[in-house]
Protein backbone atom coordinates (compact mmCIF):
# COMPACT_ATOMS: atom_id res chain seq x y z
CA UNK A 1 0.00 0.00 0.00
CA UNK A 2 1.60 3.26 -1.13
CA UNK A 3 0.73 6.92 -1.59
CA UNK A 4 -2.68 8.26 -0.51
CA UNK A 5 -3.96 4.90 0.76
CA UNK A 6 -0.89 4.60 2.97
CA UNK A 7 -1.81 7.96 4.53
CA UNK A 8 -5.34 6.67 5.05
CA UNK A 9 -4.03 3.58 6.83
CA UNK A 10 -2.02 5.77 9.21
CA UNK A 11 -5.32 7.31 10.32
CA UNK A 12 -4.49 10.88 9.35
CA UNK A 13 -7.75 12.80 9.20
CA UNK A 14 -8.82 14.83 6.20
CA UNK A 15 -10.39 17.51 8.41
CA UNK A 16 -8.46 20.08 10.43
CA UNK A 17 -8.82 21.15 14.06
CA UNK A 18 -10.80 24.36 13.63
CA UNK A 19 -10.53 27.53 15.75
CA UNK A 20 -12.83 28.09 18.71
CA UNK A 21 -12.94 31.84 19.31
CA UNK A 22 -14.95 34.00 21.67
CA UNK A 23 -16.93 36.64 19.80
CA UNK A 24 -17.13 40.00 21.52
CA UNK A 25 -19.86 41.20 19.14
CA UNK A 26 -22.15 38.18 19.58
CA UNK A 27 -21.48 38.04 23.31
CA UNK A 28 -22.72 41.63 23.55
CA UNK A 29 -25.93 40.68 21.74
CA UNK A 30 -26.93 38.02 24.29
CA UNK A 31 -25.11 39.22 27.39
CA UNK A 32 -23.08 36.02 27.86
CA UNK A 33 -19.87 34.59 26.40
CA UNK A 34 -20.45 33.23 22.88
CA UNK A 35 -17.82 30.96 21.37
CA UNK A 36 -17.77 30.28 17.64
CA UNK A 37 -16.54 26.95 16.27
CA UNK A 38 -15.33 27.96 12.82
CA UNK A 39 -16.11 24.93 10.66
CA UNK A 40 -16.21 27.19 7.60
CA UNK A 41 -12.40 27.10 7.49
CA UNK A 42 -12.30 23.35 6.83
CA UNK A 43 -10.47 22.45 3.57
CA UNK A 44 -13.86 21.88 1.91
CA UNK A 45 -15.58 24.93 3.41
CA UNK A 46 -17.91 23.11 5.81
CA UNK A 47 -18.07 20.61 8.66
CA UNK A 48 -19.04 17.85 6.20
CA UNK A 49 -15.45 16.72 5.69
CA UNK A 50 -15.34 15.41 9.26
CA UNK A 51 -17.97 12.73 8.77
CA UNK A 52 -17.62 12.12 5.06
CA UNK A 53 -13.84 12.07 5.24
CA UNK A 54 -13.99 9.49 8.03
CA UNK A 55 -16.54 7.40 6.09
CA UNK A 56 -14.40 7.44 2.95
CA UNK A 57 -11.25 6.46 4.82
CA UNK A 58 -13.00 3.52 6.47
CA UNK A 59 -14.54 2.14 3.26
CA UNK A 60 -11.25 2.62 1.41
CA UNK A 61 -9.58 0.35 3.96
CA UNK A 62 -12.16 -2.30 3.09
CA UNK A 63 -11.47 -2.22 -0.62
CA UNK A 64 -13.69 0.54 -2.03
CA UNK A 65 -12.54 1.42 -5.53
CA UNK A 66 -15.06 4.11 -6.48
CA UNK A 67 -17.09 6.57 -4.38
CA UNK A 68 -20.58 7.82 -5.29
CA UNK A 69 -22.38 10.75 -3.64
CA UNK A 70 -25.79 12.24 -4.45
CA UNK A 71 -24.95 15.84 -3.55
CA UNK A 72 -23.52 18.70 -5.54
CA UNK A 73 -23.37 20.80 -2.37
CA UNK A 74 -21.17 20.60 0.69
CA UNK A 75 -21.42 16.81 1.02
CA UNK A 76 -20.45 16.31 -2.61
CA UNK A 77 -17.49 18.65 -2.28
CA UNK A 78 -16.33 16.76 0.82
CA UNK A 79 -16.71 13.43 -1.00
CA UNK A 80 -14.73 14.67 -4.00
CA UNK A 81 -12.00 16.05 -1.71
CA UNK A 82 -11.73 12.78 0.24
CA UNK A 83 -11.64 10.75 -2.97
CA UNK A 84 -8.80 12.87 -4.31
CA UNK A 85 -6.85 12.46 -1.06
CA UNK A 86 -7.40 8.71 -1.26
CA UNK A 87 -6.48 8.56 -4.93
CA UNK A 88 -9.70 6.83 -5.98
CA UNK A 89 -12.38 8.07 -8.43
CA UNK A 90 -15.66 9.64 -7.30
CA UNK A 91 -18.95 10.18 -9.10
CA UNK A 92 -21.12 13.05 -7.85
CA UNK A 93 -24.72 12.51 -9.00
CA UNK A 94 -27.16 15.31 -9.83
CA UNK A 95 -30.01 15.11 -12.35
CA UNK A 96 -30.42 17.73 -15.05
CA UNK A 97 -33.53 19.87 -15.46
CA UNK A 98 -35.06 18.97 -12.10
CA UNK A 99 -36.59 21.39 -9.59
CA UNK A 100 -34.41 21.90 -6.48
CA UNK A 101 -36.79 20.24 -4.02
CA UNK A 102 -36.63 16.85 -5.76
CA UNK A 103 -33.01 16.91 -6.91
CA UNK A 104 -31.69 14.95 -3.95
CA UNK A 105 -34.35 12.22 -3.93
CA UNK A 106 -33.78 11.34 -7.60
CA UNK A 107 -30.01 11.68 -7.38
CA UNK A 108 -29.92 9.46 -4.31
CA UNK A 109 -31.79 6.70 -6.13
CA UNK A 110 -29.31 6.91 -9.02
CA UNK A 111 -26.36 6.84 -6.59
CA UNK A 112 -27.76 3.70 -4.96
CA UNK A 113 -28.00 2.04 -8.37
CA UNK A 114 -24.41 2.95 -9.22
CA UNK A 115 -23.20 1.62 -5.87
CA UNK A 116 -24.33 -1.88 -6.87
CA UNK A 117 -21.26 -2.07 -9.10
CA UNK A 118 -18.41 -4.10 -7.68
CA UNK A 119 -16.13 -1.95 -5.53
CA UNK A 120 -18.39 1.12 -5.70
CA UNK A 121 -19.68 2.62 -2.42
CA UNK A 122 -22.49 5.13 -2.00
CA UNK A 123 -21.85 7.96 0.48
CA UNK A 124 -25.07 9.10 2.11
CA UNK A 125 -24.71 12.84 2.81
CA UNK A 126 -25.81 12.53 6.46
CA UNK A 127 -27.36 9.20 7.44
CA UNK A 128 -24.66 6.68 8.41
CA UNK A 129 -22.95 5.77 11.73
CA UNK A 130 -19.48 6.43 10.27
CA UNK A 131 -20.60 9.93 9.27
CA UNK A 132 -21.82 10.62 12.81
CA UNK A 133 -18.63 9.16 14.27
CA UNK A 134 -16.57 11.57 12.19
CA UNK A 135 -18.66 14.58 13.18
CA UNK A 136 -18.18 13.64 16.84
CA UNK A 137 -14.54 14.77 16.56
CA UNK A 138 -15.83 18.32 16.79
CA UNK A 139 -16.91 17.80 20.41
CA UNK A 140 -13.56 16.33 21.41
CA UNK A 141 -11.96 19.53 20.13
CA UNK A 142 -14.41 21.63 22.15
CA UNK A 143 -13.51 19.79 25.34
CA UNK A 144 -9.79 20.12 24.64
CA UNK A 145 -10.12 23.92 24.47
CA UNK A 146 -12.93 24.69 26.92
CA UNK A 147 -12.20 22.07 29.55
CA UNK A 148 -15.59 22.61 31.17
CA UNK A 149 -18.90 22.12 29.34
CA UNK A 150 -20.70 25.11 27.82
CA UNK A 151 -24.18 26.11 28.96
CA UNK A 152 -25.61 25.30 25.53
CA UNK A 153 -24.52 24.27 22.06
CA UNK A 154 -26.21 25.74 18.96
CA UNK A 155 -26.22 24.01 15.58
CA UNK A 156 -28.22 23.90 12.36
CA UNK A 157 -30.16 20.80 11.35
CA UNK A 158 -30.58 19.71 7.74
CA UNK A 159 -30.63 15.93 7.46
CA UNK A 160 -29.57 15.54 11.08
CA UNK A 161 -26.06 14.16 10.59
CA UNK A 162 -24.40 16.96 12.55
CA UNK A 163 -26.91 16.65 15.37
CA UNK A 164 -26.39 12.87 15.57
CA UNK A 165 -22.62 13.26 15.51
CA UNK A 166 -22.50 16.04 18.09
CA UNK A 167 -24.83 14.06 20.37
CA UNK A 168 -22.54 11.03 20.14
CA UNK A 169 -19.55 13.28 20.83
CA UNK A 170 -21.19 14.81 23.90
CA UNK A 171 -21.85 11.34 25.30
CA UNK A 172 -18.27 10.30 24.56
CA UNK A 173 -16.76 13.18 26.58
CA UNK A 174 -19.32 13.02 29.39
CA UNK A 175 -21.19 16.17 28.38
CA UNK A 176 -24.54 14.56 27.60
CA UNK A 177 -26.28 17.05 29.91
CA UNK A 178 -25.38 20.02 27.66
CA UNK A 179 -28.53 21.38 25.98
CA UNK A 180 -28.48 21.36 22.17
CA UNK A 181 -30.37 24.13 20.39
CA UNK A 182 -31.23 22.67 16.99
CA UNK A 183 -32.09 25.36 14.45
CA UNK A 184 -34.01 25.06 11.17
CA UNK A 185 -35.70 27.45 8.77
CA UNK A 186 -39.41 27.35 8.02
CA UNK A 187 -39.84 25.35 4.83
CA UNK A 188 -36.90 23.06 5.64
CA UNK A 189 -38.13 22.00 9.08
CA UNK A 190 -38.30 18.21 8.75
CA UNK A 191 -36.74 17.70 12.20
CA UNK A 192 -39.17 20.02 13.97
CA UNK A 193 -42.08 18.41 12.12
CA UNK A 194 -40.88 14.96 13.20
CA UNK A 195 -40.65 16.02 16.84
CA UNK A 196 -44.17 17.41 16.79
CA UNK A 197 -45.53 14.27 15.12
CA UNK A 198 -43.50 11.86 17.24
CA UNK A 199 -42.33 10.09 14.09
CA UNK A 200 -40.43 10.81 10.89
CA UNK A 201 -42.22 13.25 8.60
CA UNK A 202 -41.52 13.85 4.91
CA UNK A 203 -42.08 17.44 3.86
CA UNK A 204 -43.92 17.80 0.52
CA UNK A 205 -41.12 20.02 -0.73
CA UNK A 206 -38.41 22.42 0.43
CA UNK A 207 -39.57 26.02 0.25
CA UNK A 208 -36.81 27.64 2.34
CA UNK A 209 -33.96 29.58 0.74
CA UNK A 210 -31.62 27.59 3.04
CA UNK A 211 -31.28 24.83 0.46
CA UNK A 212 -28.50 23.08 2.39
CA UNK A 213 -31.03 22.38 5.13
CA UNK A 214 -33.23 20.82 2.48
CA UNK A 215 -33.67 17.22 3.59
CA UNK A 216 -37.35 16.44 3.21
CA UNK A 217 -36.98 13.67 5.82
CA UNK A 218 -34.55 13.89 8.72
CA UNK A 219 -32.40 10.90 9.72
CA UNK A 220 -34.09 8.58 12.20
CA UNK A 221 -31.04 8.90 14.46
CA UNK A 222 -31.65 12.63 14.83
CA UNK A 223 -35.12 11.96 16.20
CA UNK A 224 -33.71 9.26 18.48
CA UNK A 225 -31.30 11.82 19.96
CA UNK A 226 -34.22 13.75 21.45
CA UNK A 227 -34.93 10.80 23.77
CA UNK A 228 -31.42 10.76 25.24
CA UNK A 229 -30.34 14.40 25.11
CA UNK A 230 -31.88 17.75 25.94
CA UNK A 231 -32.62 19.04 22.44
CA UNK A 232 -34.56 22.26 21.79
CA UNK A 233 -35.91 22.26 18.24
CA UNK A 234 -36.43 25.83 17.02
CA UNK A 235 -37.56 27.18 13.65
CA UNK A 236 -36.80 30.65 12.28
CA UNK A 237 -38.01 32.40 9.16
CA UNK A 238 -35.80 32.71 6.07
CA UNK A 239 -35.63 36.44 6.69
CA UNK A 240 -34.12 35.86 10.15
CA UNK A 241 -31.53 33.43 8.77
CA UNK A 242 -30.47 35.77 5.95
CA UNK A 243 -30.41 38.74 8.30
CA UNK A 244 -28.12 36.72 10.58
CA UNK A 245 -25.82 36.01 7.62
CA UNK A 246 -25.52 39.75 6.92
CA UNK A 247 -25.00 40.67 10.58
CA UNK A 248 -22.38 37.96 10.99
CA UNK A 249 -20.57 39.26 7.92
CA UNK A 250 -20.58 42.74 9.45
CA UNK A 251 -19.58 41.55 12.93
CA UNK A 252 -17.00 38.88 12.10
CA UNK A 253 -16.08 39.59 8.44
CA UNK A 254 -17.15 36.03 7.60
CA UNK A 255 -19.69 35.01 4.93
CA UNK A 256 -21.69 31.81 5.48
CA UNK A 257 -24.72 30.13 3.92
CA UNK A 258 -28.31 30.75 5.10
CA UNK A 259 -28.22 27.21 6.52
CA UNK A 260 -25.51 28.43 8.88
CA UNK A 261 -27.47 31.64 9.34
CA UNK A 262 -30.22 29.54 10.92
CA UNK A 263 -27.84 28.67 13.77
CA UNK A 264 -26.59 32.25 14.08
CA UNK A 265 -30.19 33.45 14.24
CA UNK A 266 -30.40 31.84 17.69
CA UNK A 267 -28.10 34.64 18.82
CA UNK A 268 -29.34 37.54 16.72
CA UNK A 269 -33.10 36.91 16.96
CA UNK A 270 -33.37 36.93 20.75
CA UNK A 271 -34.16 33.21 20.87
CA UNK A 272 -31.68 32.46 23.67
CA UNK A 273 -33.26 35.13 25.84
CA UNK A 274 -36.70 33.63 25.23
CA UNK A 275 -35.50 30.15 26.21
CA UNK A 276 -34.07 31.62 29.41
CA UNK A 277 -37.28 33.54 30.16
CA UNK A 278 -39.30 30.36 29.68
CA UNK A 279 -37.05 28.52 32.13
CA UNK A 280 -35.90 26.04 29.49
CA UNK A 281 -32.32 27.30 29.49
CA UNK A 282 -30.25 28.20 32.56
CA UNK A 283 -30.74 31.92 33.38
CA UNK A 284 -26.99 32.52 33.31
CA UNK A 285 -25.20 29.81 31.33
CA UNK A 286 -21.41 29.87 31.55
CA UNK A 287 -21.12 30.16 27.79
CA UNK A 288 -22.77 29.25 24.52
CA UNK A 289 -21.02 27.56 21.61
CA UNK A 290 -22.32 28.13 18.08
CA UNK A 291 -21.15 25.75 15.37
CA UNK A 292 -20.44 27.93 12.35
CA UNK A 293 -21.06 25.12 9.86
CA UNK A 294 -19.97 27.23 6.87
CA UNK A 295 -21.06 26.34 3.35
CA UNK A 296 -19.93 26.89 -0.22
CA UNK A 297 -23.18 27.96 -1.86
CA UNK A 298 -22.87 31.66 -1.07
CA UNK A 299 -21.05 34.71 -2.37
CA UNK A 300 -21.65 38.45 -2.12
CA UNK A 301 -23.92 38.46 -5.17
CA UNK A 302 -26.01 35.57 -3.85
CA UNK A 303 -26.41 37.29 -0.48
CA UNK A 304 -27.66 40.47 -2.14
CA UNK A 305 -30.08 38.44 -4.28
CA UNK A 306 -31.45 36.66 -1.20
CA UNK A 307 -31.90 39.95 0.65
CA UNK A 308 -33.74 41.42 -2.34
CA UNK A 309 -35.93 38.31 -2.60
CA UNK A 310 -36.86 38.65 1.06
CA UNK A 311 -37.39 42.41 0.90
CA UNK A 312 -34.30 43.27 2.95
CA UNK A 313 -32.90 45.69 0.41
Amino acid sequence: MEGPLAECAKGEHFHIVTPLLESWALSQVVGMPVFLKYENVQPTGSFKIRGIGHFCQEVAKKGCRHLVCSSGGNAGIAAAYAARKLGIPATIVLPEGTSPQVVWDEANLRAQELAKKDGWVNIHPFDHPLIWEGHGSLVRELKAVLGTPPGALVLAVGGGGLLAGVSAGLAEVGWQHVPIIAMETQGAHSFNAAIKAGRLVTLPDITSVAKCLGARTVAAQALACTKEFKVFSEVVEDSEAVSAVQRFLDDERTLVEPACGAALAAIYSGLLGRLQAEGRLHPSPASVVVIVCGGNNIDSGELQALKAQLGQG
